[in-house]
């Protein structure tokens, strides 16, 4: 059993910033992809970043320049570093992994965590 766990989320004045880590812990094996997500009120889950093997790292356009997506691949662990937070990037954020099981890509999300930006 996988488990992807979120963690960092919290309330931060705009201008302020924010790491989030994704751990993921049970049978896994090195990560083939990895994203982060948010959901804010009454909007759809959208794309914030995503790292793809052979391919540029993609970002929205909301937040290139100001986010970073990042891996420590020893430790199964992908980070989104928030830097000059605006209101608008409020929102529950949700991790995304995907690795090869026995042939299969599986994919696997975490619960989320609350990111709050307001003054």
């Amino acid at each position: 059993q996988v488990q992807v766990v979120e963690s960092g989320g919290g309330s931060v004045q705009p201008g302020g910033s924010l790491r989030l880590s994704c751990a993921a812990s049970g049978r896994i094996f090195p990560f083939n992809d990895m994203g982060w997500y948010r959901q804010a009120p009454g909007k759809q889950r959208e794309l914030v970043a995503r790292m793809e093997p052979g391919r540029d790292i993609d970002y929205a356009d909301a937040v290139k320049g100001r986010f970073t997506i990042s891996r420590d691949g020893a430790k199964n662990v992908v980070y989104l570093q928030m830097n000059s937070l605006k209101p608008e990037d409020t929102a529950v954020y949700y991790c995304n992994v995907r690795f090869y099981s026995r042939g299969s890509l599986g994919d696997y999300w975490g619960q989320g965590t609350q990111v709050t930006v307001s003054s």
